[in-house]
């Protein structure tokens, strides 16, 4: 479905290097555009209320029409 976001929630770096792959080939190949240029990640007063939040990255692609 065009205009259809895919978010995924990675919390160790051999996840996120998958994601990150997976959402470069998708982009390369013409299927998605990235929402973000790089991953959001928690900042300051996140990480000291939610200390697992430290290593969350979150990645966002959008299918094109």
């Amino acid at each position: 479905k065009p205009g259809a976001r895919l978010a995924v929630i990675s919390f160790h770096s051999l996840e996120d290097r998958i994601v990150k792959n997976l959402f470069k080939s998708l982009v390369e190949h013409g299927h998605c555009d990235p929402v973000t240029d790089s991953p959001v990640c928690a900042d300051i007063a996140e990480t000291s209320m939610n200390p697992r939040a430290r290593s969350a990255k979150l990645r966002v692609v959008e299918r094109r029409p």
